[in-house]
Order: structure tokens, then C-alpha cells, then sequence
């Protein structure tokens, strides 16, 4: 039986990514509609638009889940973009954030409250805060790991400033604006109880007023009361008491005097300590700790996303905290702004299942519409993982994809020459899945330390309550929660009160099996233990014929209190893992293992070099039956590199050989620019591998290899160059720089594309990049032929239907010339395809195949999306090979072919492979569907006729690409 999802009520044909923040409003993404339009989008997607961190570039930093961001215009601008959209006739679909919230500097007022009122705030049920951690000094305390220096240091030098504003005090460090405790303010105004009688009268009713307002605010319930009736009594008495100190203070300038001069003493005086021992105290009494940037890895009490201080777990799963989070969207769907939406890091939630489920309660209650709304999962599938059918949703937002469909054009017969080639000229030897192991070991041996405490603190109280476990120490079960989460396969399983499935045990299992091969000295009782708390035995265990994706029954009642802590160690575990493998995988492992950077893409596998098309074709097969409205991506605001560097890049699969012997050469002309640090040359000869694969990637299309380059290039590469030298963290890191390797660094690339050495490097380097670059078009016009043609949603990323040679974030977030391509698109019909490709540097060509495929698909939306798939034999008789597969619905069929591993077929004489001369004999077979169609080229208006002959039919490849190495061919 098919699991495939009920079809929503709408769903795009294409979708245009849009990065909406404060330099380009909704205003700015309202004017572009029209030209999006024009080029044939189904609909605009965005970047959160939510109120979030001032000055926020991406949006995910949400401050306030229920407001337009004034910063993009607010109500008023969104309203006049969803109108532009719906004008154009286009759908809207905005990414929404329901993991955590930007906590930054003050502007989160949920937050503020928490900081305020500690576990009696209402919003304490908000955020994921364990009010009760290991160390006891942060009991009922939220660890706030904001300061730059140890707080003591901090403190006396006068750095934390109190203020008297609005009835009452904060707390100052430099952006950063603190709330006081109101029961323990009276600490600093009894200071100017004295001086304010002596000077005003005892009998002075504005003297009587303020003592009454003091003996209020000590009076109120303590922030650690937790009662509803405490609760709402604090809150009641301490905006009562607020409102009383600003009329006072107002009515009374001599009561303002003294308790400005009162905070002026508690601020202390630098080279004093002692004077600072009141603030000190009152800050000791607060409902958060100040603490040391640094102690965040090993003592936060507060889920982050991933290891970002200022970013804080949201508990959704909660009713109440979904329903305050979701109103403003609710409103949204019910009046048609948006049709769908893209949910973001659900990985992080708690119970993604339920989630999912809500989410679409929600949708259906607000529009009184019980078919379902197309949303999308930012879920990171690896390997073979699949999308749990249990999720409400119509698909991820398209890495699964990206990474098939780049390992075709990655020739996996040069796999390990390219690791040969690699060790020799670098020296690195270790496996991938080495370095993957290492690279997560350090991670939660730093950044994500506290974390992996907690749960063995977790694991400790489950093991006390239990004769048979009692035994194991605290240490002994955070060090087999450590290896288990090193050897995760995936980035977590789905355990939830529902059971388990058979995906979730064998995902354990193995995570089990490796680490106990990579320690086989560990008490094996251990992993024992480890595994029958995560996924408890049970009577249904026995039957293994259930389908892999049916949840199982796997804990007893929910009245049993073992249980219950059993399944909760299970699901924190499942929002513990995904972090590790995102930082582990992501930000650490695809930086120290640079084989083919091409490959090391978000939810990659860069152990794998390369992929047969039998596994193109499975997957999309997979996904037309089961996940037909699934989004397509190659490049978005997270991938590591562009998809068009990623295109030129792959190229070096082909030829390893003349790879390796260039780069040998480049390393002995660039030698005496490298410099030493710590008695070594650096950089490294890693990073130095590393850069060379960038800088043939990302050269721009239309910039001569001259004797030197141009600063905004060489910026733009030492930028990159350093965050990866960073998130490798085997020289300099974020949390602790190395600046004199990161000098070299940044020096080596300037000096080796400046003048200094750009006249003896650059001419070396230029033959082998321009003969990658040309081949990379090809490469690069095949996958916007496969994204346009196979099963799914296909999405473009902002700009990308121009060459896009960007690099990781923040460079491909950078301005987009829209202006220029709305100028280009309006001229584009009476280009001729062939001249576009003959000069392909200006991205034309590009433009020129999008634009014709998303308009073919806006006519034909019932073939590409839900029509059937019939992957094609080819049959090539020359060096490369050609992709191609069949979209039917009805009479209506196109077909998609291009061709993949063809540097042989390009040289000096040839710089795109064309014609019959070049293909020869090779051919396109069809299946008997297909026999006897005539075909027309929407891309050259050329037709093509199937040969018939000894029973079967095809399509000579010759014919297929006589003027473009691509086609999407419509039967006629």
C-alpha cells in the first residue's frame, strides 16, 4: 500500500527562494513578483518574516513569532507582497521557525520575562530550561553565558551598569538590557531610605509612599514560586509597584535624586572591589546567573539551536506555547497570504510527529478546509533514511536530491585515485568516517558539553532507580552515551510515547555496533543498558513483519513512573544527536576532509564519490509514487557552496590525473608564499588543497585569468578561507583563534592572486580552470534540466538562474542584481540558444534553459507533478554517458536527457558536445508508449522522430543535442 500523502489543496509548480531582511524589504521582494513571473515561478518563497533580531540577515533569530518585521515594512508591506503575488498569479510559501527564538540583547519580551521572573514567569513553560541541573548553584537560575571576560573581572570594572527607568531597575552591558528582579530591588532603594528622610521628613507623604512601595515589592511572592495563585500574584504586585515607583518618581524629584544616587553607589567605582559587593549581591539574587561566554559549552541549562547562545529552545509540543507561537500564522492561512509553508530544523523539536499533526489541525480549523496544506520539512535524510510516513507533510526541502543528483555527475570509477592523490599531495590519511567521529567527539567535548551532561545525569537517576542498574557511575554513562551518539549513523531517531518503529532499532543498533567495535574495552552491560532504556523491549517485538515505518507499542503505561523517565531520556537523546551530527558532519568533518569539496554538501556523504544513475532513477521513481510533491533544490542559503562551484568542481573527477599533476605544480610556483607558524609552513597543505578546488570553482564565468585578481574576489576567497579554517578547528577555531595561523592564511591567498605572486600562479592555473569551466556549463545546464524535469517541486534559489558561483554563507546571501536580470529575461526570446551557448559567461544560457522549462511546466503542471516516471535505457557509444527518463500523464509526455561525464568530449575544437559527429551511434531508447511520437525541442523549436527498427525504438543522442548539450522534449 502506498504511503504517499494526501494531495494538499495547493501546490506550486516551482518555487523561488527569496531572502527577505532589512536591506531588501517586502517592499523590494513585492517589486520583483512581476519579473519572477515572467520567468515562469509558481510561487515566491521567503525567509522567515517575523519580527527578529534588529538587523537580522536571515530571519531565523525570531523575536516575536506574531509580527510582521516593521524592520521589512511591517503589516502594511506584507500585505501589498501577497497582494503583488496574487495578482501575478503566483502562490506564496514562507519558512517558518518553530524550533526556538532569537534571545538576543533584550528584544525578546517572552525571554525578558523568564530573565524577570525565572520559573514563576508565565513564560517560563515557553523554553526548554531545566530549572533543576546538576550543578546546584544554578538551581531555579538561567545560566546567561553573555559576558566577555569572567565575571568577577567584569563586575569590577564597572562594566554592569544599573539603571532606574520606568518604575524600575535594569541591568546594562553594553547591547545588552537585563531585567532586575522586582522583590530584590529594595536591596538598592533601601540605600536611599536614609538620606531621602533626613533630607525630606519622615512625615513626608512621598517619603511614607516609597517605604509602602518597598514593603510591597519584598512582599510579593519570591520568582522560584511556581503555584498559579503565587504566579499571578507576583505578577499582579510587581506592575502595581512599578506603576506606583514611575508616578513617584515623577511627582517627586527629590525621591528621583536619591534613587539615582542610590544606583549610582550600587554601580561601585573601578579599582574599588569592595564597593561593588551590593550590585554583587543583587545580582547573586536574580533569576539568572551572568556568566563567562566560554562556561556556555559546559553549564547551560537551556536547549539552543545547535550551540548558538542566543537562540532558545521553544517547547512546541506544549498546547498553550503552540497556540501563542502559531496565531499570527493561523491568521495568515485563513485569509490566503500564504498556501504553504516550509518548516524549519524540525529535527529540534521534541516530538516532530505531533508537530506535524498540529500544524495541520491548525490549518484546517482556521481555513474550515479538511485537505491538507503543502508544507515542507527542512529534514536532513542520510544514506538510505527515508522521511517517516507518519509526518504530516508533503515532503523535505530538497538535500536528499541535491546529493543524487550531483554523485551523477561524479565519476565514481576515480574514486580512490582521487584519495591517492589526495593523501599524497596533503599528507591526510584518515577515513571519512575517522574524521566524522573525531569531529563529533570534539564537539560535544566543547561546544555541546552541557548537553551530553544532562543526559547522563538523566541516565544516572533512571540506572539509580533500579537494583539491576545501580551500579553504573555518572562518568561510566556519559562516556556510553558519548560513543553511542559519536556512531550515529543519522541525525536521530523518532522515538516517541506512541513506541518505536524498526528504522529507530536498527539505527540504534548500529550506533551500538560501531562503538562498541571502536571500544571494545567498555563494559558491554552498559551498551546493554543504554539501548533497553532507548528502546525498551516489548510482547510486539516478536512480530518483525510490520511495515519499517508502522509505530510500534514499545513502552508500558504512562502511569509507570520508570517508564515515563525512560521515554523522556529517549526523546531529549533525539534533540541531543541531531545537534552533534549537524555540527559534527556539517561544520567540522566536511572542513578537514577536502577529497572533492563538491561532494561535501548538507546531507552529503563525502565518504561516497560518486553515484550510478540506477540510483538517480530509484529515487525519483521512489518519490513520484510515494513523495510526488517533494521540493527539489541545488542551492540554498545553506549549502556550502554554489551549484554551479559544485559543477566545476566534479569536473576533477574526470580527470584526476591532470588534477593531480596541476595542483602539484601550483604547490611548488606558490611555495615561498606560505609562512611559518609554530615552526611549521602554513597554511597547511589541507587548506591549501582546499582552496585550489575553490577558486576553480568559483572564478567568475566572465572574469579573464589576468596576473592578478581583483580585491573583491580575493576578499571573498580569504573570507571563505577563514571560516573553514575555523570550522575545521584544527589550526584556529571560533571559540579560540590562532590568529597567527589565520594571518598566513589570509596572506597566502592574498599574496598568491595579488601581485606579489598572482604573475607566476595565475597563468599556471588558468588552462586547467578555463577547461573546467567549460565543461562545468555543461554540468551545470544538465542538473537544471533534471531538477526541471524529475518528479517533484523544483526550487530556485535567489539568482541562481545565473550562474551561481557563490560560496558558504555569508557570501551567498549577498545583494541580488535583480534589475539585471529582469533586463536580460525581457531580450532572452530573441536570443538564439546557440549563440547564448557559444558565450556562456554572461549566465544567459542559464536563464534561457530555465525560463523554457518552468514555463513548460506551468503548462504542463499534471505531468510534472504527479505524472509517472519511466526511467530511459540509453545506449553510448562514446566516452560519457547520457541521463534521460519520460514524464507521462495521458497523452501529454515530455522527456528530459542530458548528458553526464563528458569531459572526454571536450577540447580546443570542441567546446560542447553537439551534433552526431560527436555522439555517434549512441541513442535514447523508448518504451513502447513512446514509440512513433514525434517530439519538438523546447529549448531549439527543433523536432525529432523516433527510428524504429528489429523491434524496438529510439532516439538517435545526436539529434537529441544538435544545438544544446540538453533538451526537454515535447511530444507533439
Amino acid at each position: 500500500m502506498s504511503s504517499t500523502p494526501p494531495r494538499p489543496r495547493y501546490v506550486p509548480v516551482s518555487t523561488y527562494r527569496l531572502q527577505v531582511h532589512h536591506q531588501f524589504p517586502l517592499t523590494e521582494a513585492a517589486s520583483v513578483v512581476p519579473y519572477l513571473a515572467r520567468l515562469g515561478v509558481g510561487a515566491c518563497y521567503t525567509s522567515p518574516y517575523f519580527t527578529a533580531a534588529a538587523g537580522s540577515t536571515h530571519g531565523y533569530d525570531v523575536f516575536n513569532h506574531n509580527e510582521i518585521n516593521p524592520e521589512l515594512g511591517g503589516a502594511d508591506a506584507h500585505r501589498r507582497f501577497v497582494s503583488a503575488i496574487a495578482a501575478h498569479g503566483l502562490g506564496h510559501i514562507v519558512d517558518f521557525v518553530p524550533n526556538h527564538m532569537g534571545v538576543s540583547a533584550g528584544g525578546n519580551a517572552w525571554w525578558t520575562d523568564v530573565l524577570e521572573n525565572g520559573p514563576s514567569s508565565p513564560a517560563a513553560k515557553f523554553f526548554d530550561i531545566d530549572w533543576a541541573p546538576v550543578k546546584a548553584e544554578l538551581h531555579a537560575k538561567l545560566l546567561l553565558p553573555i559576558l566577555g571576560d569572567q565575571y568577577g573581572h567584569v563586575l569590577e570594572r564597572g562594566e554592569l551598569q544599573l539603571e532606574f527607568r520606568e518604575g524600575g531597575l535594569v541591568l546594562k552591558y553594553f547591547e545588552h538590557e537585563l531585567p532586575v528582579n522586582p522583590r530584590q530591588c529594595p536591596r538598592v532603594y533601601r540605600m536611599a531610605v536614609e538620606p531621602l528622610t533626613a533630607e525630606a521628613g519622615a512625615d513626608n507623604p512621598h517619603v511614607h509612599e516609597f517605604l509602602s512601595i518597598l514593603a510591597s515589592l519584598e512582599n510579593m511572592p519570591a520568582y522560584t514560586e511556581q503555584g498559579p495563585e503565587k504566579i499571578a500574584e507576583r505578577q499582579r504586585e510587581k506592575e502595581v509597584a512599578r506603576t506606583r515607583l514611575t508616578r513617584l518618581a515623577h511627582d517627586s524629584p527629590v525621591v528621583r535624586r536619591h534613587i539615582d544616587e542610590a544606583v549610582r553607589v550600587a554601580n561601585g567605582v573601578p579599582g574599588q572591589p569592595g564597593s561593588f559587593d551590593a550590585l554583587h549581591a543583587l545580582l547573586e539574587a536574580q533569576a539568572y546567573r551572568l556568566a563567562y561566554w566560554r562556561t556556555a559549552s559546559h553549564e547551560i541549562n537551556y536547549r539552543r539551536f545547535f550551540d548558538v547562545n542566543t537562540l532558545a529552545g521553544l517547547r512546541v509540543e506544549e498546547p498553550d506555547v503552540f497556540e501563542a507561537t502559531h496565531a499570527l500564522l493561523g491568521q495568515l492561512l485563513a485569509n490566503g497570504s500564504v498556501q504553504g509553508l516550509r518548516v524549519d530544523h524540525p529535527d529540534g523539536l521534541f516530538d516532530p510527529r505531533r508537530y506535524f499533526e498540529m500544524l495541520q489541525e491548525l490549518a484546517a480549523r482556521v481555513t474550515e478546509n479538511l485537505t491538507p496544506t503543502y508544507v515542507v520539512a527542512e529534514k536532513i535524510l542520510s544514506g538510505q533514511e527515508r522521511l517517516p510516513v507518519t509526518w504530516q507533510v508533503h515532503g523535505t526541502t530538497g538535500y536528499d536530491f541535491l546529493n543524487v543528483l550531483n554523485g551523477i555527475f561524479v565519476d565514481a570509477s576515480h574514486g580512490r585515485r582521487l584519495r591517492r592523490i589526495y593523501s599524497k599531495l596533503t599528507g591526510r590519511m584518515d577515513a571519512f568516517d575517522d574524521v566524522l567521529y573525531d569531529s563529533k567527539q570534539l564537539i560535544m567535548s566543547t561546544a555541546m558539553s552541557s548537553e551530553l551532561s544532562v543526559l547522563a545525569h538523566m541516565l544516572d537517576r533512571i540506572g539509580e532507580g533500579n537494583r539491576k542498574s545501580r551500579d553504573f557511575t555518572m562518568e561510566s554513562l556519559r562516556d556510553v552515551t558519548r560513543e553511542v551518539v559519536a556512531c550515529f549513523p543519522v541525525y536521530r531517531t523518532y522515538v516517541d510515547e506512541s513506541g518505536w518503529t524498526p528504522l529507530d532499532r536498527s539505527v540504534v543498533s548500529q550506533a551500538i555496533a560501531l562503538a562498541r567495535r571502536r571500544n571494545p574495552a567498555m563494559e558491554a552491560s552498559l551498551y546493554d543498558f543504554f539501548r533497553e532504556v532507548v528502546l525498551p523491549r516489548s510482547l510486539e517485538d516478536a512480530t518483525s513483519d510490520r511495515p519499517a515505518g508502522e509505530r510500534r507499542v514499545g513502552y508500558p503505561p504512562a502511569d509507570d513512573k520508570e517508564a515515563r523517565e525512560r521515554l523522556r531520556f529517549a526523546m531529549k537523546l533525539q534533540q541531543y544527536t541531531g545537534p552533534v551530527q549537524a555540527k559534527g558532519l556539517e561544520d567540522t568533518a566536511f572542513y578537514r576532509y577536502n577529497v572533492l569539496l563538491s561532494v561535501n554538501e548538507v546531507g552529503g556523504d563525502p565518504s561516497r564519490l560518486g553515484r550510478p544513475v540506477e540510483e538517480f532513477h530509484e529515487a525519483n521513481t521512489h518519490r513520484a509514487k510515494e513523495w510526488p510533491f517533494d521540493m527539489l533544490t541545488t542551492a540554498t542559503h545553506d549549502t556550502k557552496v554554489g551549484e554551479d562551484v559544485r559543477a566545476r568542481i566534479n569536473v576533477i573527477s574526470e580527470m584526476p590525473e591532470e588534477w593531480g599533476r596541476e595542483v602539484s605544480r601550483w604547490m611548488r610556483i606558490n611555495r615561498t608564499q606560505r609562512r611559518l607558524v609554530d615552526g611549521e609552513p602554513a597554511p597547511d597543505r589541507a587548506d591549501e588543497y582546499r582552496l585550489y578546488q575553490i577558486l576553480l570553482g568559483s572564478w567568475p564565468a566572465d572574469l579573464p585569468l589576468a596576473h592578478r585578481a581583483p580585491q573583491e574576489l580575493i576578499e571573498r576567497i580569504s573570507a571563505y578561507m577563514l571560516k573553514a579554517a575555523r570550522e575545521a578547528k584544527l589550526h584556529t577555531s571560533w571559540l579560540t583563534t590562532n590568529q597567527d595561523y589565520e594571518d598566513a592564511l589570509t596572506g597566502y591567498v592574498q599574496r598568491i592572486l595579488g601581485p606579489a605572486g598572482g604573475p607566476k600562479f595565475l597563468p599556471a592555473f588558468a588552462p586547467f580552470q578555463r577547461r573546467a569551466a567549460a565543461i562545468g556549463v555543461i554540468n551545470s545546464l544538465a542538473q537544471v534540466v533534471l531538477k526541471l524535469g524529475s518528479p517533484g517541486v523544483p526550487d530556485f534559489y535567489q539568482g541562481t538562474e545565473l550562474w551561481d558561483l557563490s560560496l558558504v554563507d555569508p557570501d551567498n546571501r549577498r545583494p541580488v542584481d535583480f534589475a539585471t536580470r529582469a533586463a536580460l529575461l525581457s531580450g532572452l526570446a530573441e536570443q538564439d540558444p546557440a549563440a547564448l551557448l557559444r558565450e556562456p559567461q554572461d549566465g544567459r544560457i542559464k536563464m534561457f534553459v530555465t525560463h523554457a522549462g518552468l514555463h513548460l511546466r506551468r503548462e504542463l503542471p499534471h505531468v510534472f507533478v504527479g505524472g509517472d516516471y519511466l526511467p530511459l535505457a540509453t545506449e553510448v557509444t562514446v566516452r560519457a554517458e547520457v541521463v534521460a527518463f519520460a514524464r507521462v500523464s495521458g497523452e501529454d509526455a515530455i522527456i528530459a536527457a542530458v548528458p553526464r561525464l563528458a569531459a572526454g568530449l571536450v577540447n580546443d575544437e570542441r567546446s560542447s558536445p553537439l551534433g552526431g559527429e560527436c555522439w555517434k551511434t549512441s541513442r535514447i531508447i523508448l518504451p513502447e508508449a513512446l514509440r512513433s511520437r514525434t517530439f519538438r525541442n523546447v529549448f531549439t523549436g527543433e523536432e525529432a522522430r523516433s527510428t524504429e527498427a528489429a523491434g524496438q525504438a529510439w532516439l538517435f543522442v545526436g539529434q537529441v543535442f544538435n544545438t544544446l548539450p540538453v533538451a526537454l522534449l515535447r511530444a507533439v
